[in-house]
């Protein structure tokens, strides 16, 4: 008898255990409701604005966006390829592309949203006209947005490049610099701080914004609005149809984000969809 009774104490302890089990993948099954988390990396203007935006319509699709903010242009980019975050929001593909190829990185475009076209500032005069011979001028030290820089100087009719150079010139490929301008490189996101010590400064409109300069109004000069640096939303290579992903294009390239970036930026940023 006590032999049964163990047996059948086992077995009810079995049977218990095994209950256990089912309403615990019950429960997780029930919890099929949950939202999934993505998160993206973004500068925090306008990228970070325009995500935070999206973030109810994405919560009525199930997504819980977080959004991680970067002040630089390599970070998010090595975050995303260390999957630290889902994707990111803050380059144009020239940069993309360059970027990968440097590092060996598997990073692919979802696709465009927005334009910033970049501008020439200047704290010391107010037309290019006043520019003196040997004045100072910064531009970005990366080399895609370096050589974007420079053929914004050329459209301003201050330098001239060598043809055909493209989105990778360098101050070596300027062939005339008739007011022998001094051109030095700064990080992109310090270029508004060069502008006590420059003359002037061609900076991405995100970092002028962030300075509290408005491209529309204070730029001597600016990009034309059909740039082809749109700024892009970044995957890693095989993430292209997940899910969350395909969702956070949707609500990005929305009516309701066309309609937020024409009110908010008044045309210092412009939609590319």
């Amino acid at each position: 008898m006590k032999k049964l009774a163990l047996v059948l104490a086992g077995l009810l302890a079995l049977t218990g255990l095994a209950a256990g089990c089912g309403s615990s993948t019950d429960s997780k099954s029930s919890g099929g409701d949950k939202k999934v988390v993505l998160k993206v990396g973004a500068s925090p203007v306008p990228h970070a604005e325009i995500l935070n935006q999206i973030k109810p319509l994405l919560a009525k699709e199930g997504v819980d966006l977080q959004v991680v903010e970067f002040t630089d242009y390599v970070k998010p980019n090595l975050s995303l390829s260390d999957k630290e975050i889902d994707a990111n929001f803050f380059q144009h593909k020239p940069y993309l592309d360059k970027f990968c190829k440097d590092r060996n990185l598997s990073l692919v475009s979802m696709g465009a949203v927005h334009i910033e076209p970049m501008g020439v500032y200047s704290k010391k005069i107010k037309d290019l006209k006043e520019l003196k011979d040997g004045a100072k001028v910064a531009i970005p030290n990366d080399p895609t947005n370096g050589g974007r820089a420079l053929a914004i100087l050329e459209k301003a009719g201050l330098i001239k490049l060598k043809e055909g150079v493209g989105v990778l010139a360098t101050a070596n490929d300027i062939v005339d610099n008739p007011r022998n301008l001094q051109i030095t490189e700064a990080e992109a996101a310090m270029l508004p701080r060069t502008l006590d010590d420059v003359d002037i400064a061609v900076i991405n409109s995100n970092f002028a914004m962030e300075a509290k300069l408005n491209p529309t109004k204070d730029a001597l000069f600016i990009e034309a609005k059909d740039s082809p640096y749109a700024n892009i939303v970044a995957v890693r290579k095989g993430d292209e149809q997940r899910p969350e992903i395909q969702k956070l294009m949707k609500a990005l390239q929305s009516p309701e984000v066309k309609k937020f970036i024409e009110d908010k930026y008044k045309g210092a940023i412009i939609p590319a969809f």
